[in-house]
Formats: C-alpha cells, structure tokens, sequence
C-alpha cells in the first residue's frame, strides 16, 4: 500500500498536463510528486532505474538515496510517466510505476538502452527462446496455451525497427496489438489473464525492462531478453566495455531476488488501467494495481481523493490537501 500510494501521487501531478502536449512539465510534475511521497516511506532505497545520471536529472536519478532512511534496504526502480508522448497527447496506457527489490538484486543496465524482450504468462514460461524465431516462438507458446495460434494476440511497438518482426507474427496468422509507447504495460498485460495480450515481442528501452522484470516476476510469468543496441554511441560504449550482445538475460538476471514488489497507476485510460479522473466536486479517483512476487498477490485499488486545493509536492505545501498524509 505505500507504494500505491507513491504511483498515485505521480499520476495525478502527471494527469494535470494530459493532452496539453507539455510532456516535459508532466513528466518533471510526475518526478516531484514521487520523490516527496517516497520521503515518507520506511525503507533505505538506492535508485537504480531512475531518470538518468545526476547531472542530467535533479531528482530520482541513478544512485539517489531515497526513502526515510530507516528499514529494509532496496533497490528501487521508478518510472514517473511511462508513455511522456501518450500522457502529452492524451492518448491510452501512459501509467505511473515503481517497482522494489532488496538491496544488489536489480540489474544495473549501464550504457545499454535499448534490449529485445520476450515476456509471457507463466503457463508459457518454460518454452520461450528468445534466439529463435517469432514464428517457432509462438508455436511453442500456443501449445503451451492449449490455443491456436491464430488465437494469441502480441503486444508490439510501432516503430520502424520493429517491421520486420511485424511481417513475422502476421505470417503466423497471430493477432497484433500496435502500440507507440510503453511497453511495460505490454509486459504487463501479457503476464495477466484476461487483458486481451498473451505475448510481448520486440525492443524496448532496457530500463523499462528491468521495470517490467518486477512485474514478471511477481506473476510468475517468463522474460527473456538481450541488449539490442540501436544508438552508435551505445554500440560504441558497449564494445569498448567488451559487453557479450548475445548474453540472454532471465527474470534471475533482471531481478535477483525471490521477492518484488510492482505498482501501476494509470494517468490516462487504457485497456487495463483506467486515467486519472478529475471529478466537478474535487474528487480525483485513480486506478492502481500492486503485486508481490513472494505471495503472489494482485490488488486493483480505486482510490478516491479529495483536494482541497492545487497539490505542491515540490514544495511541501500539502497541509489540508491530497497530500502525503492521505496518499
């Protein structure tokens, strides 16, 4: 529940700039609202996953020590908005996530940005190679499912990069779901019965997936993936640091641990999570789901908030509002 509470924060700042295509300002209101709610929880937490080094993000960046400094030891990855573009432009499934771990078990991605994945529900787990095709893929998958192929529905990225992979899956007479952003919720969806996803195929960014990781992870599904660099200078860095681009990287890799925490708000609404919304009397009610690997549990929480007036995570002014104290 204190993570809900830290995903809720950062969707409802976030939801305030839907459709106004200011991604920068509903991504920074995003990052302030997570920080000042993460101040308030009893763990001592290390970024992993975060905005990016500390000279290019203030706040939430990589190494930044995070929590009340009391507690367990985490790691902690966070992605404020998931799908900027999507939450700008006031399109379906940008959400708020965060996921933890205990401290040295999430992967540390370093100067690899973008990774191939793979990622299932657990009745498919065990016949996933990432090396082999789409097609032999999905067969393997089917069969699993005790489905036809032509029954499995794939989330996918619609970028340039991906067409090759798209005439593949439709070869197979497999459905498509295309997106343009966020494929942690595609990660999502293809872990969690009935969202209408079975499979998700292609590259993404490698942050994302350790994010997604935690959610796989706490469902009991399976993820492959390999570092797919797309960026000349990530090729660059990668040689000259001897990486193995044919490493496959487990759910073991991307999350040592035998426990994981994930939490999702949904900013704007989408398939699985409903948006933010804001209600004529003051009332903003949000759509949240948090999973634990070790229990395995989901909780799909409807919060309703009441606001007294405009939130100021950034500077603490949140007496008498939607503030920490009720998040």
């Amino acid at each position: 529940m204190e993570m809900v509470r830290i995903t809720e924060a950062a969707a409802i700042s976030a939801a305030r700039f839907m459709g106004t295509g200011q991604k920068e300002a509903g991504d920074q209101a995003a990052v302030d609202a997570m920080r000042a709610v993460l101040d308030t929880v009893e763990v001592q937490g290390t970024v992993v996953i975060g905005e990016g080094e500390k000279d290019e993000a203030p706040m939430l960046y990589n190494g930044e020590k995070v929590g009340m400094g009391t507690g367990p030891e985490v790691d902690v990855a966070v992605d404020p908005v998931e799908g900027t573009n999507l939450m700008a432009f006031g399109r379906p499934n940008s959400i708020a996530v965060l996921a933890m771990a205990e401290r040295g078990s999430m992967w540390d991605p370093g100067e690899s940005f973008y990774m191939n994945k793979l990622v299932v529900a657990k009745e498919a787990k065990d016949v996933i190679d990432i090396r082999k095709s789409p097609s032999d893929n999905l067969h393997a998958i089917a069969k699993a499912l005790d489905r036809d192929v032509r029954d499995l529905t794939v989330f996918i990225l619609d970028k340039e990069r991906h067409q090759e992979l798209i005439t593949d899956v439709r070869s197979t007479g497999a459905r498509i779901s295309l997106h343009t952003d966020g494929d942690v919720m595609g990660g999502l969806m293809a872990t969690i019965p009935g969202t209408g996803v079975d499979v998700l195929m292609g590259i993404g960014g490698t942050p994302e997936g350790v994010i997604t990781a935690a959610a796989v992870k706490a469902m009991g599904g399976g993820m492959q993936a390999m570092r797919a660099p797309q960026l000349p200078e990530e090729r660059e860095k990668l040689a000259a640091a001897n990486v193995d681009l044919d490493q496959i990287l487990g759910l073991d890799d991307l999350i040592n641990a035998d426990d994981a925490f994930f939490a999702a708000t949904g900013i704007t609404g989408g398939s699985f999570l409903e948006g933010v919304h804001f209600d004529r009397d003051s009332g903003v009610t949000t759509h949240s789901i948090v999973i634990r690997a070790l229990t395995g549990s989901i909780r799909y929480i409807k919060g309703v908030h009441q606001l007294k007036r405009p939130m100021d995570f950034k500077n603490r002014d949140i007496e008498g509002t939607h503030g920490l104290e009720d998040l």
